[in-house]
C-alpha cells in the first residue's frame, strides 16, 4: 500500500495549491473525446464519458459544460485508502456553504471548488491543517 492513512497525520501535514486555469465539467458520448483536447480527468459512465477540463478547452471545443471552478491540489500523498480524510474536507467546506467535486488521484487528491471561491477554500484548508487534534 502507498501513500499516508492516518487521518492526524494527513491533516496535520495538509498543504493545498490553487492550479491556474477555470476547470469546468462536460460530457460526451463514449470514445469521441475531440482531438486536441487535454482533459485533466475522464471518467466513463453509463450515460457518456464525463471530462474536467479547462474552460478555453472546451469553449473552443464547442462543448457545453458546466460548473466553472477552480482546481486545488493537496500536496500530501494520501493512501488510496485512507479513511476519512476527503470525508472531513468536504464537511468543512459544506459548513461554509461549498459544494465541492473531489478527484482522487495515485499520489494526491485534487479538490474542484466554485469558481469564485478558491481562496475561501485555501483558508479553510489552512485551517484545518493548523486545527489542534
Amino acid at each position: 500500500m502507498s501513500g499516508e492513512t492516518n487521518l492526524d497525520t494527513l491533516m496535520k501535514s495538509l498543504t493545498a495549491v490553487l492550479v491556474d486555469g477555470v476547470y469546468v465539467f462536460a460530457t460526451i458520448p463514449a470514445g469521441q473525446i475531440p482531438q486536441g483536447l487535454t482533459p485533466r480527468m475522464v471518467f466513463e459512465e453509463a450515460e457518456g464519458t464525463t471530462l474536467i477540463l479547462l474552460r478555453s478547452e472546451a469553449e473552443q471545443a464547442g462543448l457545453a459544460y458546466e460548473f466553472p471552478c477552480r482546481m486545488i491540489t493537496l500536496n500530501i500523498h494520501s493512501s488510496l485508502e485512507a479513511v476519512g480524510f476527503i470525508a472531513r474536507i468536504a464537511t468543512e467546506l459544506a459548513r461554509h456553504g461549498m459544494g465541492v467535486n473531489p478527484v482522487s488521484g495515485f499520489f494526491h487528491d485534487h479538490l474542484f471548488v466554485p469558481d469564485g471561491r478558491a481562496q475561501d477554500a485555501l483558508g479553510i484548508l489552512d485551517a484545518l491543517a493548523a486545527a489542534p487534534r
